[in-house]
């Protein structure tokens, strides 16, 4: 299988080694399972979903890709858990970062969505990607109007 999310956070996790983030294949591989075929991955990477540094047992892979933000988490038994967040319920983007670790939470129409224990250097390239995929997209949505 040619899992080319996992090679995407693989990547990250091994640049930003001080992330926490755990079975980072098996999440990724649920990202793969839900990938449309004309989707197109833009940037990955990897963190625990929710707002609580606390809590390391919730790792997730994120991946942004040309038409979402798929956000992937295999339980450990059976079955997982996945969140899509479409461009057009963007709202507002927050990075925080503490001594050891950051946080990005990205706020949508919906809800709001945590990734923390992020390694605190990633977090400016985490908030670029982020960024410049929302910012791509308002100006799509701008020029079909």
């Amino acid at each position: 299988m040619n899992n080319k999310v996992y090679r995407l956070a693989r990547r990250f996790k091994r640049k930003y080694f001080g992330t926490i983030a755990f079975r980072i294949y098996s999440h990724s591989k649920i990202v793969e399972q839900h990938l449309n075929p004309n989707e197109k991955l833009l940037y990955v990477f990897c963190g625990q979903k929710g707002p609580s540094n606390k809590e390391i047992f919730l790792s997730c892979v994120v991946a942004l890709t040309s038409e979402r933000i798929i956000i992937a988490t295999k339980r450990v038994l059976w079955g997982y858990f996945l969140t899509t967040i479409t461009p057009d319920l963007f709202n507002d983007l927050k990075v925080e970062s503490g001594i050891l670790f950051g946080r990005v939470t990205i706020d949508t129409a919906k809800e709001v969505v945590s990734i923390s224990n992020l390694a605190k250097g990633s977090l400016k390239e985490v908030e670029t990607a982020i960024s410049t995929y929302f910012k791509k997209y308002q100006g799509i949505k701008k020029s079909e109007e």
